[in-house]
């Protein structure tokens, strides 16, 4: 595999086989990120869904905030899901006292925005970036994005308006689990970006 570029699945927490698994399908090499010597490795970053209080103490405890911080800062690929998307906006509406994030994404987010684990919900979006077939979402308790500032972009809405998928740069981040549904198409636009940055 020497070469070809390795991303890295933050695994503190949340639902790591599934992205390991779908981005090895896509013929990635993948690496499990638990300590900044891993993360070190890598040249992009999928941030899987789970509770982003949870992923922020662990990332601080782990030393993995910082380096994430500054590798957003320096242009890496990220694709953060669910948790990931508010682990990686710059401001959470809901956030608990303390809660830290890593940023970059220009976007304000409410966590939890869809209710309890009961409440989970698919339906099909129309995401022009992502070609013309609607793409299949899976939400579970998954956060909103309530505001938009002028350096991000929407990609995706819900019929009654609200954001649940944003990009910026290299950055996206989306409110529900295409790794649940077998959706390649997220995963494959972080591949290319991380190819392009190779």
């Amino acid at each position: 595999m020497a070469g070809n570029p390795r991303v890295g699945v933050l695994a503190l927490q949340g639902d790591v086989r599934e992205h390991v698994a779908l981005l090895e399908h896509l013929g990635a090499e993948v690496l499990r990120v638990r300590r900044p010597e891993e993360f070190a490795l890598v040249d992009g970053l999928v941030i899987p869904g789970g509770e982003s209080t949870v992923i922020d103490k662990l990332s601080r405890l782990f030393e993995l905030a910082q380096p994430i911080r500054d590798a957003i800062g320096n242009g890496m690929p990220v694709l953060g899901t669910c948790a990931g998307l508010i682990m990686l906006a710059d401001t959470i509406v809901d956030a608990i006292d303390g809660q830290q994030t890593f940023g970059g994404l220009d976007v304000v987010v409410r966590r939890n925005a869809f209710g309890r684990q009961t409440e989970s919900f698919e339906v099909d979006l129309d995401i022009p970036e992502l070609g013309a077939d609607p793409v299949h979402t899976t939400f579970i308790r998954g956060p909103v994005v309530e505001h938009v500032g002028t350096d991000a972009a929407a990609l995706a809405a819900l019929d009654d308006g609200r954001i649940v998928a944003v990009e910026q740069g290299n950055l996206l981040g989306i409110s529900f689990h295409p790794e649940l549904s077998g959706e390649p198409r997220f995963h494959q636009r972080l591949l290319d970006r991380v190819a392009a940055r190779h």
